[in-house]
């Protein structure tokens, strides 16, 4: 079935014309996409960037972003302090991050290897050009004369000035800013062996944070990579009932993961202990990305790079994220406490030989008491959660809040680098086109294994006074339609679908003018948030029974089956929320002051016993496999409390009617539509109407956790 395609023979010269019509979002997420491409079509380039019709375009692109850079930078010198200066700058960003954060989706999705190593190449190339941007004096002196001149400041509204406050930033956590004065002061001189020619110190200190930046660069991708190699062990040493639970390469075992859900216990202890085992490589890796973080921060001016990293959040500062944590580990302790206690219980009554809880207990045991108490089996779900349905789902929810709507558009030729990608056109019923979604939703070999949000171009209002609409990738790994079946999906994944889809909502309903500050690009403990607020609404039985129909007989959804599925979220959810808490501690750990005294495996130990409470088995070393650290680097808590903002923004202003107009105009007008151009304190007051405290985010998050009476008896 071919849908929203309107095919045009010309007999003249039998030429066949497409032309691209939007099509209904549910259909045409229904059936196995279609592509019929005439011959004669042209290739458009990946995103339609026509020097991507090949590999070698990224080179093209990035010559023509380094030649248009150097312009831009010539053009931001000459030009007299003012708000055309901002513009200038974020002109600038955006010809670099349209070739790197296009790159950077490319590098690890394309399925030609030959696209993926072409955009690495970039990627490093553009990181490079930006740091040594970074470190600009002349660039630097213009932005500081801006910000330091009163007459100027008063005539950048506040979008504009905080822009220049954050390119300001970036300049700062390079380096730029220090001279031999402030060196000099802080003693770092001796001790970073700088040469006695003061007048050549400053330069000297500059190159050595250039230098760690793209130091940093390569470490980051070095321990990424190494977190997901599999380890292995000779088939010999483990019991042969085992074996065929992991992957076999000639005498090996190739143990991948935890294998958490694996009902064998001996499974579960091999995945653990095997897979955890210290790799000295990634061990040394790990060592050299903290020391070179903490360094490059104390040589910017900072105490250590978690103060670093958390200026401008909403936490602002380490001391504050701690203060969250340990009073949330302090209220969750009991409801932990008899978690633990319930999941042991149930180990007694399954395993009364090995009748103690180990680390690689919680997930299986957490899993099974959620699926007897409630019965919460996915195959029951499924056939009312084709991806059809929800998208249509998606559909009503964005019309009755925002007015918006989700219209499907045939990609062209060499558009889409997968023959079943669909692109979503977001329509807004009085502003027009907003953005385009592409749909990375199906799984195929040698795709990662992620659901995420990739920024390809960022919105902004261009110099001819039109507006950059913003192009976003939702990357999931749902199964393929079938030709008997749609893609039907677990609730799981309808959650994780909702999740993605409030990312894109924010890249396209931010609508800044600048696109340093488009969508997503806001603190991290901020952009999670409207994400995790669309978990609320995939869990309120209002949203799902406007869509949930089974695929063959069209019958609604019990809301029973609702109610249970809600119900179940919150059994054992303490502990695993305490488990969050645990690794954001030690994250915190690892990123403060160096020297740390103790290596992180022993860190790690002591966070375990003080923050989990399940024991640490020797001879293993989690943080290994702590690939957050990389994109989450003395950041990993900002999951905890995105979720307890979204909880009270939930809670306040949407429990009550979730189709709320109201609130949502005011949701994108105080939070959604300003990106990352507001501070996320003001954004989160503004819609909450208050100015929401650390004891406050503390509640939200364990009083979320108290059952719902009212469908606890309802489905008794």
């Amino acid at each position: 079935m071919v849908v929203g395609r309107c095919i045009l023979v010309t007999t003249k010269c039998f030429r066949v014309t497409v032309r691209t019509y939007w099509s209904p979002v549910g259909s045409a997420f229904s059936v196995p996409q279609s592509k019929q491409f005439d011959i004669f079509d042209k290739n458009v380039g990946l995103f339609r960037v026509p020097e991507l019709s090949t590999p070698a375009g990224f080179q093209i692109t990035q010559d023509r972003a380094l030649r248009d850079a150097e312009e831009l930078v010539k053009k931001a010198c000459s030009t007299p302090p003012g708000p055309e200066t901002v513009r200038i700058f974020d002109q600038l960003s955006d010809c670099l991050c349209q070739v790197a954060d296009l790159a950077d989706f490319v590098k690890i999705a394309h399925p030609d290897p030959a696209f993926r190593e072409a955009a690495e190449e970039a990627c490093l190339s553009i990181g490079t050009i930006v740091e040594k941007l970074n470190t600009n004096v002349e660039l630097c002196q213009i932005l500081r004369q801006l910000l330091n001149d009163e007459s100027c400041l008063n005539l950048l509204d506040a979008e504009t000035r905080r822009v220049a406050e954050l390119f300001m930033f970036d300049f700062e956590i390079s380096g730029i800013h220090l001279d031999e004065e402030k060196l000099l002061m802080r003693g770092l001189a001796t001790s970073m062996h700088i040469p006695g020619d003061w007048p050549g110190c400053a330069m000297s200190v500059r190159k050595k944070a250039l230098d760690l930046n793209v130091k940093l660069l390569q470490l980051n991708n070095q321990f990424l990579a190494g977190c997901h190699l599999p380890n292995k062990i000779e088939r010999r040493v483990l019991p042969v009932h085992v074996c065929h639970s992991f992957a076999q390469d000639g005498d090996y075992i190739l143990v991948s993961g935890l294998n958490g859900d694996n009902p064998d216990e001996v499974v579960r202890e091999i995945a653990y202990r095997i897979f955890l085992y210290p790799n000295a490589e990634q061990m040394r890796c790990l060592d050299e990305l903290l020391a070179c973080r903490n360094q490059l921060a104390q040589l910017v001016g900072y105490t250590s790079y978690g103060h670093r990293a958390l200026q401008g959040t909403l936490a602002r500062k380490p001391e504050t994220v701690m203060e969250f944590l340990k009073k949330l580990s302090d209220k969750l302790s009991n409801r932990t406490a008899k978690d633990f206690n319930m999941m042991k219980g149930m180990k007694m009554k399954l395993n009364p030989r090995k009748p103690d809880l180990m680390p690689w207990d919680h997930p299986y045991y957490s899993g099974i008491l959620r699926a007897e108490r409630y019965n919460i089996e996915p195959s029951l779900y499924s056939p009312f959660f084709s991806l059809g349905s929800c998208m249509e789902g998606l559909n009503m929810l964005f019309s009755q809040l925002w007015g918006i709507s989700l219209y499907a558009e045939q990609p062209k030729k060499g558009e889409v680098w997968s023959p079943d990608i669909r692109k979503l056109a977001v329509v807004h019923e009085k502003e027009g086109l907003l953005g385009y979604i592409y749909c990375d939703f199906f799984y195929r070999s040698n795709k990662p294994n992620q659901d995420c949000h990739f920024t390809i171009r960022g919105g902004r209002l261009k110099e001819n006074g039109e507006y950059q609409v913003p192009l976003v990738v939702l990357m999931l790994g749902l199964p393929n339609p079938t030709r008997n079946s749609p893609t039907l999906l677990t609730p799981g994944m309808m959650e994780n679908l909702f999740h993605e889809m409030g990312h894109a909502m924010h890249s396209m309903l931010g609508r800044t003018r600048y696109q340093h500050v488009t969508g997503t690009r806001c603190p991290t403990d901020f952009a999670e948030v409207p994400s995790i607020l669309m978990e609320y609404f995939a869990n309120d039985y209002r949203v799902v029974s406007q869509f949930a129909r089974h695929y063959q007989t069209g019958q609604p959804l019990p809301k029973s089956m609702i109610s249970r599925l809600c119900e179940s979220k919150k059994v054992c959810a303490a502990a695993d929320m305490q488990l969050q808490v645990f690794y954001s501690v030690l994250d915190q750990a690892y990123h403060a002051v160096h020297p740390l005294g103790k290596s992180t495996t022993e860190i790690l130990k002591e966070t375990q016993k003080i923050f989990y409470g399940l024991p640490y088995i020797q001879n293993t070393a989690w943080q290994l496999r702590f690939s957050h650290l990389v994109g989450y680097g003395a950041k990993y808590y900002s999951y905890l409390m995105s979720r307890a903002v979204a909880t009270m923004v939930w809670k306040q202003c949407f429990m009550k009617n979730p189709f709320d107009r109201i609130m949502g105009e005011r949701y994108r007008r105080e939070m959604l539509g300003h990106g990352g151009g507001k501070e996320p304190m003001l954004m989160v007051k503004g819609m909450l109407q208050k100015c929401p405290t650390t004891e406050d985010f503390v509640d939200a998050l364990v009083l979320d956790l108290d059952p719902d009476f009212e469908s606890f008896f309802m489905d008794s």
